[in-house]
């Protein structure tokens, strides 16, 4: 169990992402990193133990951009390590990636891809992920996420952001991994529990099954992993920080 948190709007994306990592912490606190897009390319900063970690990290060396990833890991395949934590980039590093879940046949996908020049950095099965979307970057970055998906066996959720898409990011969910997403003005934001986004918005939509959501500032477009576009209910929850930390929630999507 792994949490995750991604933004993309107008604002600095870190200045969501690390109160949303604190509140998501119970996930995992074997590690946590972030990644985000701005005019000069993609920033990576990670951090082995808990956000704290991070936060130390960040403020001395503060990653700019208002389009972000961010992960809290519980360590599955690959020990607690700078190299193993979360957001993992592909062989340009040009595209980042965050991941909760298994990646079942990841041993097979990353023989194929070390076949094809792909170079690895971590013992995970998320690092995979990167070189797979890579792989498959001809089309566009949420095709490429599409067919990377295709590709993969397990449980999962997965949010990706690249340079060359600086206002995108892309998520997939596949069978028990939870995604939310909130809806903001001129800003969308992503996590794996509501928690995350309190404060922030009371406009959801629950990814199901099979669902690729594609955001951008001012809009959210999800299809299924076919391609073709699917429609999913907006919510709104009636619940804020005050009430949620008062009811012992978190609550799990």
């Amino acid at each position: 169990m792994c949490g995750i948190v991604g933004y993309t709007g107008y604002r600095d994306a870190v200045s969501f992402m690390l109160p949303g990592l604190r509140r998501l912490e119970y996930r995992g606190y074997d590690s946590a990193g972030v990644a985000t897009v701005d005019a000069t390319g993609l920033a990576v900063r990670k951090a082995v133990g808990k956000v704290a970690n991070l936060e130390s990290l960040i403020a001395a060396d503060k990653p700019r951009g208002a389009l972000g990833l961010a992960h809290t890991r519980w360590a599955t395949h690959g020990r607690p390590s700078e190299a193993n934590a979360h957001p993992h980039t592909d062989c340009t590093s040009r595209l980042a990636i965050v991941h909760n879940g298994i990646i079942e046949n990841y041993r097979e996908l990353r023989r194929c891809l070390a076949a094809d020049g792909h170079r690895f950095r971590s013992e995970t099965d998320t690092e995979v992920i990167a070189h797979l979307i890579e792989h498959h970057r001809s089309d566009g970055l949420a095709e490429a996420v599409r067919r990377a998906a295709r590709e993969l066996r397990g449980s999962y959720a997965v949010a990706c952001i690249a340079v060359d898409a600086p206002e995108t990011l892309v998520a997939v969910r596949s069978g028990s991994s939870p995604l939310v997403i909130g809806i903001g003005d001129g800003e969308m934001f992503l996590a794996s529990d509501i928690p995350a986004l309190l404060g922030e918005t009371r406009d959801i939509v629950l990814l199901t099954e099979g669902d690729i959501a594609v955001l951008t500032p001012d809009q959210l477009a999800v299809r299924g992993l076919d391609g073709a576009p699917v429609r999913r209910n907006r919510t709104t929850i009636s619940w804020d920080a005050e009430a949620a930390e008062k009811a012992g929630i978190p609550t799990s999507c």
